[in-house]
């Protein structure tokens, strides 16, 4: 039985602890949290004990730690859990800074520890389905690959101040799922944004709406476009052109019922959240990680995959700003 430390209690821990209770030969036995009360709640639901995040990480009864908490405190977790040889499940991003995921990345390197970065949307089955079709060859060598990722509506401005920007926080999902699609690394970013869902936005120094072009060496082409605003549901679709075809993944409706009058065609608005859309994602990339640590194998997305997809979120962030493609 894998036994698992949950650091940080707030949403997205408790769609994790939610996800290893679905899961056989895994459980929860202590979760860490800055404020009490999300703490004492989700441990009671977990059966779980209490603990201070520095008691967690070196209690005998863990074995794996899933990092949770907010970003900037992700570098000193890290390098904790990596000292008392925790495997490790971190949120994205790992951090704000390349050069301090650079510095945990040698830290998992030299502990040996087993290290996976939480980019869900590689485990969602209708893209890992895509990605697995396009490695069999099934349309050919990938030319072109188009990323729609909108927001139903953006988060609080509060969390934008903190967030680290647009590409960083939301956009690296997209980043991520373009090296998993094009099967090369981007060699130049090409990104442009504006402030057009709320201008209150633009005023703390982010972008609401961007568009980025990643290019490889060999000339594949990826367009990703952002939204914080969608008001027909979570835009989530990807869309990959080959030499002998191309494969879609498209959005997932509240329901599958269309009705046609003769008004024309009526389908349902897509699923409203992340939380619903990547339900099926958040347990099978916990299954992934708890498979790995359990037979000794390495888990994948790892930190490498982490610090690339920052690296290209810093060089869109960098390529807004002067205007010109980046070189990566």
């Amino acid at each position: 039985m894998l036994k698992i430390g949950l650091l940080g209690c707030g949403r997205i821990g408790q769609v994790h602890a939610r996800s290893v209770s679905q899961l056989d030969g895994v459980t929860v036995t202590a979760v860490a949290d800055a404020f009490n009360a999300p703490a004492a709640d989700l441990a009671s639901k977990a059966n779980a004990r209490v603990l201070s995040s520095e008691d967690l990480i070196q209690s005998a009864d863990v074995d794996a730690v899933v990092i949770g908490t907010p970003t900037d405190t992700h570098y000193d977790l890290i390098h904790a859990a990596c000292a008392a040889g925790k495997a490790i499940f971190c949120e994205k991003p790992v951090d704000m800074s390349a050069e301090r995921i650079r510095e945990c990345a040698k830290a998992v390197e030299t502990s040996g520890v087993a290290f996976m970065t939480a980019f869900n949307r590689r485990f969602d089955p209708n893209f890992a389905q895509t990605q697995s079709r396009i490695a069999a060859g099934e349309i050919g060598n990938v030319e072109l690959v188009t990323i729609q990722s909108r927001d139903p509506s953006p988060p609080p401005l509060s969390y934008i101040k903190t967030s680290g920007g647009l590409f960083r926080d939301m956009m690296i999902h997209d980043l991520d799922m373009a090296r998993f699609l094009l099967g090369e690394e981007p060699v130049s970013v090409f990104a442009v944004g504006s402030s057009l869902v709320d201008p209150e936005i633009g005023a703390v120094g982010d972008v609401d709406t961007a568009a980025v072009t990643l290019t490889t060496a060999s000339g594949k082409i990826c367009q990703i476009s952002n939204s914080r605003r969608a008001t027909y549901g979570y835009d989530q679709r990807i869309e990959v052109h080959g030499a002998k075809g191309m494969l879609r993944a498209e959005n997932m409706l509240e329901t599958t019922v269309e009705v046609a009058t003769e008004s024309g065609f009526r389908r349902a608005p897509a699923q409203h959240f992340f939380l619903e859309r990547y339900e099926a994602a958040y347990r099978a990339e916990m299954a992934h990680f708890v498979q790995a640590v359990s037979e000794g194998t390495t888990p994948s997305p790892n930190i490498t995959d982490g610090l690339r997809a920052q690296v290209l979120a810093d060089a869109a962030a960098q390529s807004l700003e002067s205007g010109a493609p980046v070189a990566v």
